[in-house]
């Protein structure tokens, strides 16, 4: 039915032909932003769900007072997975996090994995590349948090947190759990929920419009063999490539998940675009800059080398498996 309207609309209302670069890209451009807003709308309202009944500090909690035989890093990656945090405001739970006790392995698993699933994304790639490509994408992001989260445990890091975040441990205090929205039933819950979805949708409406309009023009107008040259199938050097390309970058997932489908409808394997994704997601300057706040540079340098290793390694796998 999307595809249907944005073909009307493009090639009878504005007759653009469909074998012009204009006609091509406009027609990505509205077919994917109607098809992604309604998904990203979906997700967000039943992740609001989700997030009403098992709240941030609750898991938190969970988790710090149980012996849970390796199961925390799997809860710390869902945690992520449903908390819509990119990297950057991730930082502050993180802290929250060696605050209230969590080993910081798990609090890294953390830390990876909340910038790198998110419902924003779930719902992009959904509709880009349908459900299948979709479950790759989330069982690809969680392994890597759980990897990551134990590798960088095993480092015994506490030592490298900065004398800042010492003082806050040595500050500790009892948090308050307001459970008066756990007495609310499924109906009293749904305006707030409605209004959280829609929040969302609001507040990464002009990253969607600007990452769907670069891959309308990359679809469009860039020509196949243009990354096939650096990043295609011939090139074994292409993952690291990627993750090179894409580690200064900075970006919302609802910016940069646009850019991939282009990428691989212009012959990118799926692992290399996802390699690409994942290092404008989970690395980048911003996060790097808050981040010495709570590591020192010793620590980063660990954290950051565990997650470009992992990102690269899931792309080379990806790529053998799809």
């Amino acid at each position: 039915m999307i595809q249907t309207f944005a073909d009307w609309l493009i090639y009878n209302v504005l007759g653009l032909n469909a074998q012009n670069h204009w006609g091509a890209a406009l027609n990505f451009f509205v077919y994917d932003t109607i098809k992604i807003l309604l998904l990203l709308f979906c997700i967000t309202f039943i992740m609001g769900y989700v997030n009403s009944y098992f709240p941030v500090e609750r898991v938190k909690n969970y988790i710090s007072s149980k012996k849970l035989y390796g199961l925390e890093y799997f809860l710390a990656v869902v945690l992520g997975a449903v908390t819509p945090f990119c990297s950057c405001s991730s930082i502050p739970l993180f802290i929250g996090f060696v605050k209230g006790g969590i080993p910081l392995g798990v609090t890294f698993a953390f830390l990876i994995s909340s910038p790198l699933i998110s419902e924003i994304a779930i719902a992009m790639f959904w509709g880009l590349f349908g459900w299948k490509a979709t479950l790759v994408y989330i069982i690809s992001g969680m392994i890597l948090g759980m990897l990551g989260g134990y590798i960088l445990g095993k480092l015994k890091p506490e030592h490298l947190l900065t004398p800042w975040v010492k003082d806050v441990l040595l500050q500790k205090t009892a948090i308050n759990n307001n459970d008066s929205n756990a007495r609310k039933t499924f109906v009293q819950r749904f305006p707030d929920v409605t209004n959280e979805a829609w929040g969302i949708v609001k507040s990464v409406f002009l990253y969607i419009i600007i990452g769907i309009g670069i891959g309308g023009a990359i679809h469009g107008f860039v020509p196949t063999g243009f990354f096939e040259e650096y990043i295609g199938k011939s090139n074994p050097f292409a993952v690291p490539l990627a993750v090179l390309f894409g580690a200064p970058m900075y970006a919302n997932p609802a910016g940069v998940v646009p850019v991939v489908g282009s990428l691989i409808s212009k012959g990118v394997p799926i692992g290399t675009a996802l390699a690409f994704m994942m290092s404008v997601i989970a690395i980048s300057l911003p996060e790097a800059m808050m981040l010495k706040k709570v590591m020192t540079l010793k620590l980063m340098f660990y954290f950051f080398g565990v997650v470009i290793l992992s990102i690269i390694i899931s792309g080379y796998v990806f790529n053998m498996i799809l």
